[in-house]
Parts: C-alpha cells; structure tokens; sequence
C-alpha cells in the first residue's frame, strides 16, 4: 500500500472504530486482532481492483472482503463457521498499513488523504440509489410495510467516531458505523443488518432534518417511502389522519376506559377481582383492535396490581397502583391533544399521538449475539406463587431489558415435594441467583417493545459470566450517570410519564417509582448511614470525596444535595438485601465504585432504591444476597422531609387509600379528614389542587359523578409533581 494509492483506499474499513468492530464481531476478536496488531504479527495484504481486500495468514488461512459486504459475508478458509478473528484482523490490519502508507506518503498526497469527511455526519445522506443499491428489493417491500404502521424512531445524531449515529425503533435499535458504507449498519436483530429495520432508520434521519451533533435524542413518526429528494429538512411530513382520537370508536372507547376508571375509584380495588375481569377483557380487546400498545400495556399492570392486591402479593403497592391509574388517564389526554388537527400557522405537537398511544408497537422480535449486564433483580412472593424480575443492561444499545420469571407453589406440591429455594429456580438453564450475578451472552433472546426479554435455554448458546467490579464500564448517559448534579438535571428534563413508551424496568422494582439508573463518580464515599426502624428503611446517603489536597470542611460530601440518597425497605421476601447493603456501604468489600437502583425527584435531592453495587472487590446484587446480620446505626432524629412534600405524599396517600377502599365506603371521619387536607393544601398556596378535591368532595355526594375520574387524576398529577419539584 504506497503513497500513490492512499486516495483510493477503502474508507469503509478506516471508518470501523474498535467499539464498531466489537458491535459486528464480538470483544474477544476484537482483543486478540488488537493484541496481534501491537505485536506486528500482520498478514500480508493484498487489494484487488475492485477494491476487495486479502489477507494471507502465516498459518496458511486466507480471508477476503469485497465492497459493499459485512465481516459475516467476507470469506475465509479457517475452521469457524460463523463470525472468526481473520474477519476482525484483516481490517486492524489494513488500518494499520493505511497508518503507515500515510506517514511515508509524500506531502501532497498524505494532504490529499486528509481531506477525507471526518466529524460530524448524518444517515440521511443516504438517498435511495445507496438503499436500491446495498438492499434487495424484498427488504424495501417489506420496510414501506413497516412503515405504513407509522411507527415512531428515535433518532440520536453523531456525538463522536465511537458514538454513531444511533436510531431506536419501536422493536430494535440500528447504529451506523461507516459515513461511506450503509452494509456496516448494525441491527440488534436477528438478521443483523441489511434488514428492513435499516431502512426505517435511514428514512426516520431523513424525516428529522438537521440535527446538530450530540444533540438531544429527537422522536419522529415514520411516513412510507418518502424519498430523499422530498425531505426539505425543515419539517416532518404531517401525521396520518388514521392516528387523531377523533373517530367514533375512539371516542366510545376512551368513554369505556373512563366508566372502567371510575368503578375503580368508587367500589374500590378490594372489589372482587372476578367482578372487573370480563370488563377489563373486553376493554382491552377493543385497545388492541385499536393498536394503542401502550395503553393495553398499562391496562395489563392495571389489571396484575389488582390481582396482586387479591393475592397478597408483595408485588402489590398502593402508591404504584395509583400512579398506573393516573398515568393511563393522563396518557389517552396527551393523546388526545396531540391528535387535534393543528391551526394554520401553528407548530405541530413535539410528540405524536402514535408514540403516545404505541402505535404500530406489538409483538416481538429476536436479537442477534447479545451481550446483557444484570442492573440488579426485584423478588416477590404470595400465597399462591413466586417470581422475580432481572434488570439488564446492554452495553452496545444502552436499553434496558428486563426477564420475568414466575413459579407457582401448587404445582411444586402436586410434584410430591417441597419448593426449592427461590435463588435455586432454573431460568433459561440457570440458577436464579446466577443469572441475577451475572452477565449473560445468548443467541436465543427476543425483546418486546416495552423491554420484556425472554431467554431460552439452549446448548451453547447462552453463557453467564459473574459480574464483575468493570462490568457497568461500558454504560454511558443517559443510563449511567456520573455525578449527582447531572442525574438531577437528567431526571427534571425528561418528558413525563404518560408520554413516554412505557418500559417494564419502571415498574420491576416492587414499590419503587422513578427511572433505572447507574451512578458512579470518583471518590465514592458514604456521607451517612443509618436504620429507621419505625419505618423500616435503611437510609443512606453518597457523597463525593473532596481531594487530598482540599481543605476537609468544603467536601462536596457534606453538601445534602450533592449526595446520592439511598432508601432500602425490607421485604420479608428478600431478607438478606438490607444487611447485603449496610456491609456494601461499610466497606467490607473495598470502596464503593458505582450503585444502581430506581431514582426519583424528591425536591432537589435525588432518591434511590437500589438495586445492585459494584465495589473494588465485587459486584453485590442485594436482593439475592444470603442473609447475614449486620449491626445498624440507629437513628430517631431523622431530618423531616420539606413541608410541600410532606403535603404532597399526604395527599396521595388520601388518595391510594380511597382507591383501596372505595369512595362509596368512605366515612364521615374520612370526609373530614379530607375537608382538613382542603384547607391545608389552600393555606399552603396549593389553590388548584385544594379546588380540585373540594370539588371531588362534591361530586362524591352528587349523582353527576363522571367528572371523578378527570378530578382525581388531574390531583393525582399534581401531587406527584409537588413531591418531586418542593425544596426545603
């Protein structure tokens, strides 16, 4: 490779970043060819006209790669049947010798090759001659088919060589490795690229214009076969008129879902479950008619938290059960509003109303090679049935799944024995306990849109490696955060509930509220630590170490709101994790490296219940964690929360416990209580959320009671909104 062809070499292959080369092969190649890179142990290369590339191996093996394929296309004469190293080496290698020809190239050449496009890029330059041309046509049928769902992508621009562009599908995510090559796109499905799923992402860049690099994550519906040469970059296309809830059957049903709602609020849901059950189905039979993913999603947590309540289940929370309730009104609103048509010369609503409702979301799809990091698991237990739920992490994508598994007592009594141990139930072929420990490397994943995963168990093709103290090394923002302030700041932009695509992670954590995040910044320290045992919570909080060479009383540590608050509840179903998580912050396995849980807002602090930490020593997975007594730091003087949220959280449990009991049921010692909680929220310059529960007041004694549902939700938002935004 001279100096007289350096302007010809394939830039394709110059573009694939060791991060791409790991998204295509897998780490271990990657690794290897690295290490036999700086070794100089080279294979002689040769590239043919057509600009397909050889490489000749000192054992004899010999692979090629032409233009326009993938490493799994390129051809090799070793053993492996699949993806090899040779793949990975040949392009380190023809990396490598580019590096060389260009450092001995003349001036003027080596200037020539410089003027290569590096920085930002977008895949919206791929027009559809590029799609004809690296596609069949059967993949660009089936993509407009796609399409004609309308579905909703993120799209993330470049942020840097190892941060691509990025674009999320409802079902999967596609990343774009090369700015010269679409064949080196990479799909986390099955198929892995040149998938229709890659035209949509081509055709969501088109759609969203201009984006400015390491911009924020920008939602956009797909329209159908909009070619290049339409797309002006200043606006999306307008949004099909099929998606208004304008239409009658979306107006009945929505009336439907409402009249279900508040035979909620008045009866209670202590009702007999066998009393709602042919309701909900028939509801949720006309939402799937209707496609709106999401809410037959929320239907469906609905529906398990009222069977949970049933059971007495662990997994049953009153607070969770009201937000669901709140979140499912509120979102059938958002979308109702974001599907009126828009005035003349108005801005079109950020969010459509497809995203909102999970248009075009539904089944599942199976995942290439994949590579999941537990973020911890949550357990629960009942009368009648056990289960748990595993968060993951994929490092490559960032998305968060979650794998449920769930084992009823009944059948381990009809098989003549006892139950085994909960850490000891076999999932995909694997303990329990090993799975939620461990990282999982599988070819036999599926994922659903809202982040459910399911693993089956298969010869070879799925392993579990231990967590180790650097398995959360390769997460990055907006998943893994690295300080209190960013968190914060992260947690107060994010678009509300009933918005977003609802995600199984939100509601894994049994009684936790808020989203999964890692946190992990320098000189992690414990700034306090101690037990509320009228509560029952261990409290804790993190705070960053100040450096040696700074004077102590200005630690940022001591700062209440650059600290990490950490609240652990005990859960007779996992005995173990509050004694697991009081060793962990006493430093019994080395410093603390990074912790990840469930955070939420309260004021300007930052509440976590966490879930799994990572120390120098280990990585503990609380839930699962034998039970070993700690001695805890007791505390009775424990700082009392903000007056607003205070208010705000004694309000919503007036409200949790109204829907527990019925507003039929209610007392006149309850009615009372609820006048005085008027007065207070009005005394404390709350004056819309006290008019809305004088008015709920009313309405209970009235017979015009339709206006229930709006009232109780709308306070409900606003309550939850006072907790998370009061400071003291």
């Amino acid at each position: 490779m001279s100096g007289d062809n350096i302007a010809s070499l394939r830039a394709d292959l110059l573009e694939l970043t060791p991060e791409a080369l790991t998204a295509l092969a897998n780490a271990g190649f990657v690794k290897r060819a690295q290490k036999d890179v700086a070794a100089g142990l080279l294979p002689a290369l040769e590239t043919g006209a057509d600009g397909t590339v050889q490489a000749q191996f000192d054992d004899g093996v010999r692979t090629s790669l032409p233009p326009g394929r993938t490493l799994r296309d390129a051809q090799c004469s070793c053993p492996a049947s699949g993806m090899c190293r040779h793949r990975v080496m040949l392009v380190l290698a023809y990396q490598a010798r580019a590096a060389s020809a260009k450092a001995d190239a003349p001036p003027a050449a080596a200037e020539e090759a410089s003027a290569e496009p590096e920085g930002a890029w977008s895949p919206a330059q791929f027009d559809d001659a590029v799609l004809t041309a690296s596609l069949a046509p059967s993949v660009l049928e089936q993509a407009n088919k796609l399409a004609a769902a309308h579905p909703v992508v993120g799209v993330q621009a470049w942020r840097s060589a190892s941060a691509p562009p990025v674009a999320r599908l409802p079902m999967c995510s596609v990343r774009f490795f090369s700015r010269s090559s679409l064949v080196h796109a990479r799909c986390d499905c099955k198929q892995g690229s040149g998938c229709a799923h890659v035209v949509i992402a081509v055709w969501a860049f088109r759609q969203a214009g201009a984006l400015a690099p390491g911009s924020a994550e920008v939602m956009v519906e797909v329209q159908p076969n909009t070619p290049a040469s339409e797309n002006t970059g200043d606006a999306m296309p307008p949004p099909s008129p099929s998606f208004a809830m304008q239409g009658e059957a979306a107006l009945a049903l929505r009336a439907q879902i409402d009249a279900l709602l508040l035979s909620l609020w008045l009866d209670g849901s202590s009702q007999p479950a066998i009393a709602l059950a042919a309701r909900f189905e028939a509801v949720r039979d006309q939402v799937r008619a209707q496609g709106w993913s999401w809410v037959d999603d929320a239907l469906d947590e609905l529906w398990q938290l009222l069977q949970a309540q049933q059971a007495r289940s662990s997994r049953f929370e009153p607070l969770r059960l009201l937000r669901v309730l709140t979140e499912l009104w509120a979102r059938l609103q958002a979308a109702a509003h974001a599907g009126r048509p828009q005035q003349p010369g108005s801005a079109r609503a950020e969010l459509p109303a497809s995203q909102i409702l999970g248009i075009g979301v539904k089944g599942e799809v199976a995942l290439d090679h994949l590579r999941l990091v537990s973020l911890g698991a949550e357990l629960w237990s009942d009368e009648s049935a056990e289960g748990a739920s595993i968060l993951f992490a994929d490092p490559d994508t960032q998305n968060v799944t979650v794998l449920e598994r769930q084992w009823t007592r009944e059948g381990d009594a009809a098989a003549g024995g006892a139950a085994p141990n909960l850490m000891n139930r076999r999932v995909a072929g694997f303990p329990l306990r090993q799975l939620a420990g461990g990282q999982v490397i599988t070819k036999t994943a599926t994922r659903r849109a809202n982040g459910l995963v399911d693993i089956t168990a298969g010869a070879r093709q799925t392993g579990v490696l231990p967590l180790s103290p650097k398995s959360w090394d390769d997460l990055v923002a907006p998943l893994k955060q690295h300080s209190v302030a960013a968190l914060v700041a992260h947690l107060r932009e994010a678009q509300p509930d009933f918005v977003r695509p609802r995600q199984a992670a939100s509601g894994a954590a049994a009684g936790a509220s808020g989203q999964l995040h890692v946190v992990a910044f320098e000189r992690m320290e414990v700034a306090s630590c101690h037990w509320d045992a009228a509560a029952q919570v261990l409290h804790a909080r993190l705070g960053q170490a100040a450096p040696d060479d700074a004077a102590t009383d200005e630690s940022s540590a001591d700062d209440d709101h650059a600290c990490l608050h950490l609240a652990l509840p005990h859960r007779a179903v996992s005995p173990g994790a509050v004694d697991a998580l009081a060793r962990a912050l006493a430093g019994e396995h080395g410093p603390l490296r990074a912790v990840a849980g469930t955070v939420h807002l309260q004021g300007d602090q930052a509440v976590m219940q966490p879930l799994a930490l990572l120390t120098a020593q280990r990585a503990v997975v609380l839930q699962v964690e034998a039970a070993a007594p700690q001695p805890l730091d007791l505390r009775s003087d424990t700082e009392e929360a903000p007056p607003l949220n205070a208010l705000a959280d004694d309000t919503l449990e007036l409200l949790a416990l109204w829907l527990r009991q019925g507003l039929r049921h209610q007392g006149g010692s309850a009615l009372s209580r609820a006048q005085a909680q008027v007065l207070r929220l009005k005394q404390a310059g709350l004056g819309k959320s006290s008019a809305l529960l004088a008015a709920v007041l009313e309405n209970m004694r009235s017979s015009q009671r339709q206006a229930l549902v709006a009232q109780l939700a709308m306070l409900g938002l606003l309550m939850q909104g006072v907790a998370q935004s009061a400071s003291a």
